[in-house]
């Protein structure tokens, strides 16, 4: 009787996970984050050596999934659609991409060049979210500008400091609408940066 029992146990066992419903597979998706800037200008040959280093992230925004803000405020990481790389370093090459743009300097390098700087841009990222209360992708970064020292004698100069916010309207709730509004923001935030890089340029002059 006992070993009836036991060559019975597999057959019930493979009863049971026939029952069970199957999980669906759900691909993951990888969205580029930087937008282009909206124009190239040739670079300006007696303007500064700009020096971009790389932007931190803020606690939570290390991670590439996607992120969004109930109406009750709950914050919701999504582990199935994420940014192509990191969003603190796609950041750091949309501002050296739009600064180069903007040609408002001779050249845009980041650490490791051998050009001397004349200014230095440094930051945060603190906020890339999908505040689906309000309605609106929010961008915000805390971005230094800093004139370097003249010599090892001297002290490195801060020229500004400023808290940049882009935001952009939601148009919907699915992941590409999302991503659309986020890359908006950022966009917004990204010409904010330039504005204040050439209002410094311009003060070195």
């Amino acid at each position: 009787m006992q070993r009836r029992l036991i060559m019975l146990a597999p057959l019930a066992l493979g009863a049971c996970a026939s029952v069970l419903p199957q999980q669906k597979y759900v691909p993951k998706t990888d969205w580029p984050l930087a937008p282009p800037p909206p124009a190239y200008n040739a670079a300006a040959a007696g303007g500064p050596v700009l020096l971009v280093r790389d932007i931190s992230a803020a606690p939570g925004l290390d991670a590439q999934g996607l992120q969004s803000l109930g109406a009750d405020g709950s914050l919701t990481v999504d582990y199935y659609n994420l940014w192509a790389v990191d969003p603190a370093d796609a950041v750091t090459q949309a501002l050296a991409d739009w600064a180069v743009a903007s040609g408002a300097f001779s050249a845009v390098v980041t650490p490791g060049s051998r050009l001397t700087p004349g200014l230095i841009l440094e930051g945060e990222l603190t906020e890339l979210v999908a505040d689906r209360g309000a309605g609106q992708a929010r961008c915000v970064l805390t971005l230094v500008v800093i004139k370097p020292a003249a010599n090892y004698s001297a002290a490195a100069l801060p020229l500004a400091q400023a808290r940049i916010v882009g935001t952009a309207a939601l148009a919907g709730n699915d992941a590409a609408a999302q991503v659309a509004a986020e890359r908006a923001a950022l966009a917004q935030a990204l010409g904010q940066a330039v504005a204040l890089l050439e209002k410094e340029s311009a003060f070195l002059n």
